[in-house]
């Protein structure tokens, strides 16, 4: 379980990391509908916050500067995963769980599955009780059972269900970009269906000890499928300022490689070097003041 921050002794908090996919292959298709995947997934320094509590009720309040449009009642996933945790551990203990959200809404960088993820996490410590394993927390989401890895990296194979540690990455840093476009995961993928079939190509291993130009380098053999089907002008779920990020980040000194994550709509930027992300940042930010940009460590 993650460390949590300090706080008075009866309240749990801690930051719940943006998910980044660094690499994402739709590899399968399942009868019932689930996509197969290999990803590489890794956790960036930003994110949302959350803050638990003993309460005679288990609720949630949400605040935060991206807070409007948040539900706070059983819709939330957040709830959805403390109640599934309570029923699965005999908790008759309630809570009061604090949201302050940060980062923007259906962005693919797992901002609902990584509050859920850390939700359990502070959930389990307060009632002293074991969180949810993979097999438990896979029904409330593909994923969550990778948040609940974090920060550590993983390779997320299947869907979402196989977690397979990597070789100790070097010290990287990633800027973050989103043009406000939320993007429902289901249409993505029922776009790249009806345009694409599956990729025969795998992952080849992480390299170990590696340093940020040989990790960078096999990065640059790697992609997001998904990627393409954003930037189809064609398609339906054309999203034509993902190749303005991805352009504006090309243009960045010390770049490494760039991408989407996820299913959309946020690209992330890779640097080897905090001072040029930070660069980065700030520039793509003063010329784009309607996209959400943060620099932030590779945890």
């Amino acid at each position: 379980m993650a460390a949590t921050e300090a706080a008075a002794p009866s309240v749990r908090a801690a930051l719940a990391p943006a998910k980044v996919n660094l690499t994402l292959l739709v590899t399968g298709l399942r009868a019932d509908g689930y996509h197969l995947l290999e990803s590489l997934v890794v956790f960036a320094g930003v994110g949302d916050r959350l803050t638990v509590e003993p309460a005679a009720e288990l609720c949630l309040s949400v605040s935060g500067p991206r807070a409007a449009g948040v539900p706070e009642d059983g819709s939330n996933l957040v709830l959805k995963a403390a109640e599934r945790l309570r029923a699965l551990r005999g908790v008759t203990a309630g809570a009061r769980i604090t949201l302050e959200k940060h980062l923007p809404h259906g962005g693919g960088i797992g901002g609902g599955s990584s509050d859920a993820a850390t939700a359990i996490k502070l959930l389990a410590d307060l009632w002293g009780v074991a969180p949810l394993s993979t097999e438990e927390a896979l029904p409330l989401g593909a994923d969550i059972p990778v948040c609940l890895a974090a920060p550590e990296p993983r390779m997320m194979r299947g869907i979402g269900e196989d977690l397979a540690a990597l070789p100790a990455l070097p010290p990287l840093w990633l800027v973050l970009v989103n043009p406000g476009v939320a993007m429902p995961t289901p249409a993505v993928f029922r776009a790249f269906d009806a345009a694409y079939p599956p990729t025969a190509l795998r992952h080849e291993p992480v390299p170990e000890a590696a340093d940020a130009k040989t990790f960078a380098d096999w990065l640059l053999g790697h992609r997001n499928d998904l990627t393409k089907v954003l930037n189809d002008s064609l398609g339906a779920v054309h999203v034509p300022q993902i190749a303005d990020i991805l352009a504006e980040l090309r243009r960045s000194a010390g770049l490494l490689d760039c991408d989407m994550s996820g299913s959309g709509s946020t690209c992330w930027g890779l640097y080897a070097v905090e001072a040029e992300a930070r660069a980065a940042a700030e520039q793509i930010a003063a010329g784009h003041s309607e996209w959400w940009c943060a620099a932030a460590p590779v945890l």
